[in-house]
């Protein structure tokens, strides 16, 4: 069905003068009588009688009308909803984040949903490496990740983050002396892959020996157990944004301290949310410089 044919038919209702119609219509009266004509055929109905009064509705016209602009509203709709979607403002977007961003992604997202809020986001926690492959297969669309990031990725680096070490308490105990004095707590391999590989770079570099270790499985656990004066962690600086009080935050240097987070995507699929996405969160970051 034409849907020119149905406006000219709802349209021609309303005013019921075809002189009035064909200018709402910005268009001659002889191409709005052929419109109407065609439309009559293809239906077998006739839709509209003119009497001395102007046109009027048919019986079988005025139990059309409503379908028809039923039909009109819902391509309205239908194309309002499509260019949405064409220009990235509604969908869905999946993103993951770790350690280093736990903070800055949320935030991100929070601004971006502000702006397009037709978007429906996730977000989760995962390491790196697992954020690549999810990448890949497009269980993610977006990932905030160690950079650099493999080479079928794309990516923009956002900031730097670097080691602390976290202690129940300060004294004048220096890295050395704490990692001899209290165990070093550490992620599960599985779950801090990235952190455990600069933590050992990080202490191959200085040469620095450990009393003893402990494993667990997420960073608040990690924090509870230095309040409760179990161990120490080396922690990105960034975690220490939300570090409850009587945590002693001792800074690091070094090379090995130093690693750069960005945001990743899949250059390979084609993504309007994803790379407004992108470009939202360099210009946030752009704007904090």
């Amino acid at each position: 069905m034409n849907l020119r044919l149905l406006n000219a038919f709802v349209v021609l209702a309303e005013k019921q003068n075809y002189a009035s119609a064909a200018d709402a219509l910005s268009i001659s009266q002889p191409a709005l009588t052929k419109q109407i004509n065609l439309l009559e055929s293809m239906l077998s109905v006739t839709l509209f009688a003119r009497g001395r009064h102007g046109t009027c509705l048919t019986a079988g016209g005025k139990l059309l009308l409503p379908q028809a602009q039923k039909a009109l509203r819902q391509t309205a709709v239908f194309l309002h909803h499509a260019d949405q979607v064409a220009r990235g403002r509604e969908g869905v977007i999946a993103a993951g984040f770790g350690l280093s961003s736990f903070l800055f992604a949320p935030q991100c997202i929070a601004k971006f949903r502000s702006e397009y809020p037709g978007v429906a986001f996730t977000l989760e926690d995962l390491p790196s490496a697992k954020q690549y492959e999810m990448l890949q297969t497009g269980e993610l669309q977006a990932g905030f990740v160690r950079t650099p990031a493999p080479a079928q990725l794309s990516y923009h680096t956002l900031f730097e983050d670097r080691l602390v070490l976290i202690t129940p308490h300060k004294n004048d105990l220096s890295a050395a002396e704490w990692l001899k004095k209290l165990p070093l707590l550490r992620l599960y391999n599985e779950r801090g892959r990235g952190l455990n590989a600069q933590t050992d770079r990080f202490l191959e570099e200085n040469r620095l020996e450990v009393c003893a270790t402990q494993q667990a499985e997420d960073i608040q656990t990690l924090v509870a157990l230095v309040i409760a004066g179990i161990g120490v962690a080396l922690l990105p600086h960034s975690v220490t944004h939300i570090a409850p009080p009587g945590l002693n935050i001792l800074p690091l240097t070094g090379s090995a301290t130093c690693w750069e987070v960005g945001i990743a995507w899949d250059p390979q699929t084609t993504d309007v949310i994803r790379d407004n996405f992108v470009k939202m969160v360099n210009a946030c970051v752009a704007e904090s410089e």
